[in-house]
């Protein structure tokens, strides 16, 4: 199997991640007793804390190592605004798809960055799959949950919106294997744009819908979210 296969085939498997687990909220949907009221807000969270990792090991060190202060604050500033807009525009439409926004800009920098792994050589790119896979689950799931309960769309015509989204994956990882590996400032620009953008969706949407008052397992989702992502961060620097 060819290098580029293998970057197609990996990038594909975590964006299908993004579908199942929006299928396993389905199911939750349909048997609301299997999860409780509690257990859903410990994914939402755990979802929510994927991405702080995703931000704080993965996108703003990678990113930070090629450019200088400004033009890294410029950049991370520019996709908070960015996504702040985008999410007024959005607020305008009466469209609640923050989750699934979240989602989309930590797996397409995250896929671009797995191609520029294997295009440099580096021997990061099978774990660095395997992390955007267990970090785009919950999110599919929270995904899920937050069109389903605020939208129109059937549950079957969002899981088809994410099998579709899942074939992003090897758009972008082919991008970053054969031309953003060759432009190490344009992937760390993508990369802290990206991380202004989470951060900002992540304390608007996630976080406030974690909540629970007199419950203590949501923050836990949190801290377990990140922890996963620190082992899987430090298994790829292994």
């Amino acid at each position: 199997m060819s290098e580029l296969t293998v970057v197609i085939v990996l990038s594909l498997c975590a964006g299908a991640a993004m579908p199942i687990g929006a299928v396993l909220a389905k199911y939750d949907r349909l048997k609301p007793s299997w999860l409780g009221t509690e257990w859903r807000h410990f994914i939402i969270a755990f979802g929510g804390g994927a991405l702080l990792s995703a931000i704080a090991l993965v996108l703003v060190p990678e990113g930070s190592k090629e450019l200088h202060v400004a033009p890294a604050a410029i950049y991370f500033g520019l996709g908070g605004l960015f996504f702040c807009w985008l999410d007024i525009y959005l607020a305008k439409k009466k469209s609640s798809a923050g989750q699934m926004v979240a989602m989309l800009s930590d797996f397409i920098p995250e896929a671009i960055a797995l191609g520029a792994a294997f295009a440099t050589g580096q021997s990061a790119g099978v774990l660095l799959a395997v992390l955007i896979a267990l970090q785009n689950a919950p999110e599919g799931f929270n995904s899920f949950e937050e069109l389903a309960s605020s939208s129109k769309l059937s549950p079957n015509k969002i899981i088809s919106a994410f099998a579709a989204m899942a074939l992003l994956g090897p758009v972008a990882g082919v991008i970053g294997y054969f031309w953003l590996a060759a432009s190490p400032h344009a992937l760390a620009a993508l990369m802290l744009f990206a991380s202004g953008g989470i951060l900002y969706l992540v304390f608007d949407d996630i976080a406030p819908q974690a909540k629970l008052n007199n419950k203590w397992m949501p923050a836990l989702g949190a801290v377990a979210g990140f922890l996963l992502g620190l082992m899987g961060n430090m298994l790829v620097g292994a």
